[in-house]
């Protein structure tokens, strides 16, 4: 029978290889279900969201609006009006556009003109975007064009290098870290193998699911679900491949040291794998669709990288046995490593000063907490949120010199038709609002006398209000919430939408996410903890660390956004999205140790357990931690400020996790508690304080 045994991991390894031969393409074909528009992302109760439903009904079509820009550098002349309107016309026969666009408007210095064309949300707006820029070059001495639809398709742009420069970033910077790890040329080509088939495999079910509007896929969801498969599944294959490394010194057989291997560490990669998804999943209780769906879409990806290293990575290392730490393959018999170094030395100054080295780490944290109020959550214009050169807001500025700079995006008022006359003369009163005219049910702007009442829609009437700040400036959305408070007087039906309005929206919605979706994961993640450790302090213990460790990282990253980075605020999105992350992720390497710690424990005793258990797992999580900082570092490769400072925050954050929290805060204050970590239980059974009296503590860590 012992010669079979190779026949089950060998059918294991064929239906993963064809699962990833199945699966590949879809991980480049993400970009053509993703959806970029803020919009979209808001719940249908948002006040915007509802101003967009009343705007469907004087509109055939769903479209954003492209504003095409053309600066002369001169004075215009009647052939440049002229060929602005025939230019303006001629865009109407592009793919995509929905309607002719608007007759040209001059600037009030005469040296440029700007018309919007209608573009369908539906379609593909880059691709439109991409023929009407075409079209334009060459009509002035500068043509841009900006608009909700030139952000959508430059955002678009942005996220195309996902499958290709991120991944490929992601894929070099691991298998730097495990050749040097390692120290063989076979075993990083295997691990990185098995995350490549997970995120294949999760490529395909994300696809499938956002092509039938099971879910909402945008391009940051995709970059963190790329990053996070890639970073888990190689964390589990460090702690995996450690496991396989001790049992190959204990058994001749790659096939029984792998089953070993698989026994042992499936307790802390099943926790870990459990922990992040159930972190993830409560994003599901956020009010924005761009957060709600990132928790499915990033539950995938933890699913299947478990899956994978749970499956095929054994596979294969079981058909290879010691060949795959060619050319330093572990001997049978010999001593297990872990028990001398730099990490034995660590567990002999935790287990000498454990209460110096506690306080101290705390305090560190605790002082790098304190700049926390530091970071500016109050949201980013749409230009600020772009790295790179970027046509969108170049236009953005152009309109900003010659236009009222809120004409390209202006604000709509939706208002009972009998209010409507007063709302309207409560929003011209507004001092940042520079014009508001009636909407007709064609929706073109009423060419009534001024103060007359727009047209009724269903007994809704709309306005259209353009105000005297940037659309996504601050100063333009604090006009917004003016208006909205406003308004009330006049009545408590107004809306209020609009791009700006889209902005403030999501803002108050990311808000509201944080408040909601914190504490939702402290709590998951606590009970899960309980469940594994069979203890109330550990857990406690654990999260309270998590929780500092992700203060000081907050604090950090708003000294280096503010001195460094030059960001002045950041989104209200990213220290959720960090919250998130880090403690799913950052409980993982404390899980990992004191999982390890409770198996000692049983045979040694709490603080023996302890300093054995941070000496034999040091090395691999240290690896574990540096890969997912390598790799969460990858986003940074996109010229998006959101994802720069996600990666930073994460990056930095697991590493604080990894050499701070899970080396020394973690280890010391457990053992400083002693036996007390684990109760109500008692870990120290009586047969480990004789085994312990026996064998002697002092040899715990040689």
């Amino acid at each position: 029978m012992s010669r079979f045994r190779w026949l089950l991991p060998a059918v294991a390894t064929v239906i993963w290889l064809i699962i990833g031969g199945v699966t590949g393409p879809y991980a480049g074909k993400l970009a053509e279900v993703q959806i970029n528009d803020r919009a979209a992302f808001l719940p249908d109760d948002a006040e915007s969201t509802m101003v967009t439903s009343a705007l469907s009904a004087v509109q055939d079509d769903q479209f954003l609006s492209a504003i095409v820009v053309v600066e002369y550098g001169r004075e215009l002349t009647e052939a440049d009006l002229a060929e602005a309107e025939r230019l303006a016309q001629q865009l109407g026969g592009i793919p995509g556009v929905t309607d002719s666009p608007e007759p040209p408007v001059p600037s009030e210095d005469g040296q440029a003109v700007q018309f919007a064309v209608p573009v369908d949300s539906g379609n593909d707006v880059a691709e439109t975007v991409a023929q009407i820029r075409d079209a334009v070059q060459g009509a002035g001495q500068h043509v841009y064009v900006t608009g909700p639809a030139g952000f959508a398709a430059d955002l678009s742009n942005a996220f195309a290098n996902i499958d290709g420069l991120l991944l490929a970033v992601a894929l070099s910077a691991v298998l730097l870290i495990l050749l040097v790890v390692y120290r063989s040329p076979l075993l990083p080509f295997v691990v990185l193998s098995s995350a490549v088939l997970a995120l294949a495999a999760s490529s395909a079910i994300v696809y499938t699911l956002a092509d039938r509007d099971v879910l909402t896929l945008n391009g940051q969801s995709q970059g963190i679900m790329f990053i996070l498969v890639v970073g888990a599944a190689t964390d589990y294959a460090l702690l995996l491949v450690s496991r396989f490394r001790e049992a190959l010194q204990e058994h001749r057989s790659g096939y029984q040291a792998m089953t070993l291997a698989v026994r042992r560490a499936l307790p802390a990669i099943l926790a870990s794998g459990g922990t992040v998804i159930l972190g993830v999943l409560c994003l599901l209780a956020s009010a924005l669709n761009s957060n709600r769906s990132l928790g499915p879409v990033a539950a995938i990806g933890i699913a299947l990288a478990m899956a994978a290293s749970l499956t095929f990575l054994p596979a294969v290392l079981a058909l290879l046995g010691r060949t795959v730490f060619w050319p330093f393959p572990p001997r049978y018999g010999e001593p297990q490593a872990g028990r001398v170094g730099i990490w034995g030395r660590v567990a002999r100054l935790v287990g000498s000063r454990p209460r110096l080295v506690w306080v101290f780490t705390a305090a560190a944290l605790a002082a790098f907490a304190l700049f926390v109020p530091r970071l500016d959550t109050e949201g980013v214009s749409q230009s600020d949120l772009f790295l790179s050169e970027v046509e969108a807001v170049q236009g953005q500025q152009a309109l900003a010199e010659h236009f009222p700079t809120g004409a390209g995006s202006p604000a709509f008022i939706a208002t009972p038709a009998s209010q409507a006359e007063a709302a309207n003369a409560l929003v011209a009163a507004d001092p940042g609002v520079a014009d508001v005219a009636p909407l007709t049910s064609d929706g073109a702007d009423a060419q009534a006398e001024q103060g007359a009442p727009p047209e009724a829609v269903e007994d809704q009437a709309l306005s259209i209000a353009v105000l005297n700040d940037p659309a996504d400036s601050p100063a333009a959305v604090e006009t917004i919430r003016r208006l909205r408070a406003d308004l009330d007087s006049v009545s408590p039906d107004a809306l209020v939408g609009g791009e700006t309005a889209v902005l403030l929206d999501t803002q108050e919605a990311s808000s509201r996410d944080l408040v909601v979706t914190i504490p939702l994961v402290l709590l998951v993640v606590f009970v899960v903890l309980v469940v594994l450790l069979r203890s109330v302090v550990a857990p406690v213990l654990l999260v309270a660390a998590n929780v500092l460790s992700f203060a000081a990282t907050l604090g950090a990253a708003a000294l280096v956004f503010e001195f460094v980075f030059g960001f002045d605020r950041i989104e209200p999105a990213v220290p959720l999205y960090g919250f998130v992350f880090l403690i799913a992720l950052g409980i993982d390497y404390s899980i990992f140790l004191m999982t390890r710690v409770r198996e000692e424990a049983r045979r040694f005793g709490t603080r023996p357990g302890i300093m054995r258990g941070l000496t034999a797992t040091g090395g691999v999580i240290t690896s574990a931690g540096v890969v997912l900082a390598a790799t969460f570092a990858a986003l940074a490769v996109i010229p998006l400020s959101f994802l720069v400072q996600i990666a930073f925050i994460v990056a930095v954050g697991v590493l604080v996790d990894t050499l701070v929290v899970r080396s020394l805060l973690v280890p010391a204050l457990s053992y400083d508690l002693g036996d007390r970590i684990w109760w109500p239980t008692r870990r120290t059974s009586r047969r480990a304080l004789r085994d312990r009296s026996e064998k002697g503590t002092d040899a715990v860590v040689r």
